[in-house]
């Protein structure tokens, strides 16, 4: 698969994955707690897929870099809301398992993308 045909599909599953908890996140039955855990999982789970837009499209290899850090950091922080939106909701615990293990995935493809750039750093 070419690089560009990668991209877009990491662009689209990214996207898909925001779509998701959005989805996820207005069948919750909302009270003072649970309201409060579902902005910020909307706020990190959407901004995943917006930083690598970003990122894609960075003015330098440090920008892009940097905004894929970003994107690393925002799955972490969706993990941990979802690990709260579970124990808040435990119906949402099939899907919040799923989307859990889909942000191990991406922590996993964003910690490949910061090494390759580490390795051919270290060839220059």
């Amino acid at each position: 698969m070419k690089y560009a045909d990668k991209t877009e599909t990491f662009v689209r599953r990214t996207s898909s994955f925001g779509e998701n908890i959005i989805e996820l996140c207005r069948r919750i039955k909302t009270d003072s707690i649970s309201r409060l855990i579902v902005i910020q999982l909307v706020r990190s789970g959407t901004s995943i897929g917006a930083n690598y837009c970003e990122a894609i499209n960075a003015s330098s290899k440090k920008d892009f870099k940097h905004k894929i850090f970003i994107c690393k950091k925002e799955t972490q922080e969706t993990k941990y809301w979802l690990q709260m939106l579970a124990k808040n909701n435990p119906e949402t615990k099939g899907k919040t398992r799923e989307y859990w293990k889909e942000c191990q995935e991406f922590i996993m493809i964003f910690q490949a993308i910061i090494n390759s750039m580490n390795r051919s750093k270290k060839r220059n």
